[in-house]
């Protein structure tokens, strides 16, 4: 058996796996590679059993398919993955033949489409709340000023017991003129100066940041992939992202800091679908925390303006993110549950031929 010579073994864009009459892995597409993190020539002769743990009994589903000498689809197969990643995905178990006893495994990722799904559907509510935002920032301004301007000649003339009170009102619109500069923020349409970039220089600018101010209680790790390719970014822009992100996982955390865990991979066959067909993002980032996870009744909600878990928080931080990620062409999504919350980035890479400047 050697069919990785066919050319579209290689060119499957859904991971594969190939196995000989032991459950042993004799063969692995690059796609397969990429998904469970290890080359081909590592997995080779090993018990596939051991590398793609499920919430199912693979072994018992491969000689069932055997037995029947026919494809065997199975769906909402949770698979876990190194870090502490649970990917959902449909499979499919199929004989190379009539009374063959090799089997060929494909891996439906189906998490990742729906990830991808509900991100374009936030994206695109988020930017119709933008224009909203930044007009009634513009409208508010101008009587707010009057009010701040009023209360400050009333406290001149008043005794201390009565300047309580307009120095309650003051802070109280300190506070909404914060709020109305975070909403310009969120409303400034310019696009981002898209050059290319390595994504870990971001990175690493964006963590020394954070340690020292908003996350530095926190205790950072990273697992990059030293060979991930360029993408086409604004460093500015993006640093922010992870910012926003590494200072939300600091936030969670509590007084008490935690661990942030910054992982880089490529992903191939991973794209964002259009009218026209769409466009690759195999560019993978992804900020793990061991917090105490989103509450779900804002998860599908996370990324649109004004929701917050947080008592005080503006709702404004992660609908920025999207907002960024969006204008660079990529897309984000998380999953969440007690002691794991992970935002996974998609981007684009930068077209062959354009260098770093």
């Amino acid at each position: 058996m050697k069919v990785g010579d066919d050319r579209i073994w290689p060119a499957l864009p859904m991971p594969a796996v190939m196995l000989d009459q032991g459950d042993l892995i004799a063969e692995l597409n690059p796609a397969a590679e990429y998904f469970l993190n290890a080359p081909e020539k590592l997995l080779q002769g090993r018990q596939v059993t051991a590398f793609l743990r499920t919430d199912i009994d693979l072994a018992v589903n491969l000689a069932r398919a055997r037995a029947d000498t026919a494809p065997l689809f199975l769906r909402d197969v949770t698979i876990s993955l190194e870090g502490d990643r649970d990917i959902t995905c449909d499979l499919q178990l199929a004989p190379l033949g009539e009374g063959s006893a090799e089997m060929l495994i494909l891996l439906h990722p189906r998490q990742i489409v729906g990830q991808l799904g509900r991100a374009l559907k936030v994206q695109t509510a988020a930017r119709t709340a933008i224009g909203l935002a930044d007009m009634l920032a513009h409208e508010i301004k101008n009587p707010l000023a009057g009010i701040t301007g009023a209360a400050q000649l009333l406290a001149m003339n008043l005794g201390q017991a009565d300047r309580e009170l307009t120095d309650l009102i003051l802070e109280e619109t300190r506070r909404i003129v914060d709020l109305l500069a975070q909403v310009e923020q969120f409303g400034d349409l310019r696009k981002p100066d898209l050059r290319p970039l390595n994504i870990h220089d971001v990175l690493e600018r964006a963590r020394r940041s954070a340690c020292l101010g908003a996350a530095s209680g926190m205790r950072f790790r990273d697992q990059y992939d030293p060979s991930l390719p360029y993408t086409l970014g604004d460093a500015g822009q993006l640093a922010q992202v992870f910012a926003n992100l590494f200072a939300n996982a600091a936030e969670a955390a509590g007084p008490n800091g935690g661990n942030i865990t910054i992982r880089s991979y490529y992903e191939p066959g991973l794209r964002l679908g259009d009218a026209g067909g769409g466009h690759a993002v195999p560019l993978q980032v992804e900020v793990t925390d061991d917090g105490p996870g989103i509450s779900p009744n804002i998860a599908d909600s996370l990324f649109q303006p004004f929701v917050s878990s947080r008592e005080n928080g503006t709702g404004l931080g992660l609908a920025l993110v999207s907002k960024i990620i969006s204008d660079h062409n990529g897309t984000i999504g998380v999953t969440s549950r007690p002691g794991v919350t992970t935002f996974r980035i998609s981007l684009p890479i930068a077209p062959a031929g354009k260098g770093t400047d």
